[in-house]
């Protein structure tokens, strides 16, 4: 086996992305706190070609060099938005006929190899703080919750890994 060289790859430029089709759903951040996941996100969201990240409360927007650090350009082709609040967001989503997951730890929560996706608009998921999750407000307004199966000590992930883990999950639902 030898490793592809970039060129070999074929990647579409920021301004073919643009124009592209783009997977129906948006990932909202609620008070993430590292600019490092916020970039990490935003790579992710590249590489699967989602429609949008909508950034919430004290979660930080581009242009930074700390986000731009670890999302290595995915801040310029994925589309953002600004709300003061995730519960703002939610319901802009849900007026467009999204259906909005949060991604967390609550009675009655879905495992994420259980999704199924009702015909709707689009879809959304919620990704929450580092420390506190998806604030339990944001979680009352959601349409229902995604929880990602873990089998170890540890009962949470990096907000990063998570949004690598549930964008995949749509990604392997939406686009194979």
């Amino acid at each position: 086996m030898r490793k592809l060289r970039t060129v070999e790859m074929h990647r579409m430029t920021v301004e073919q992305f643009h124009e592209a089709q783009k997977m129906p759903l948006v990932v909202v951040l609620d008070d993430v706190r590292s600019l490092y996941n916020v970039g990490s996100v935003f790579r992710s969201c590249d590489a699967f070609r989602v429609e949008a990240v909508y950034l919430c409360g004290i979660t930080a927007t581009p242009p930074h060099p700390e986000i731009h650090k670890t999302a290595l350009g995915g801040e310029d082709s994925v589309a953002w938005r600004y709300f003061a609040d995730a519960t703002e967001a939610v319901a802009e989503l849900q007026s467009r006929g999204y259906h909005v997951w949060a991604t967390e730890q609550v009675e009655g929560s879905t495992k994420l190899q259980d999704l199924s996706l009702p015909a709707v608009n689009g879809y959304a998921v919620v990704l929450g703080n580092e420390v506190k999750g998806v604030r339990q407000e944001v979680v009352d307004h959601c349409d229902a919750c995604l929880e990602i199966p873990q089998f170890g000590t540890k009962h949470s992930l990096n907000v990063s890994v998570t949004a690598g883990i549930v964008v995949w999950e749509f990604a392997r639902r939406l686009l194979m």
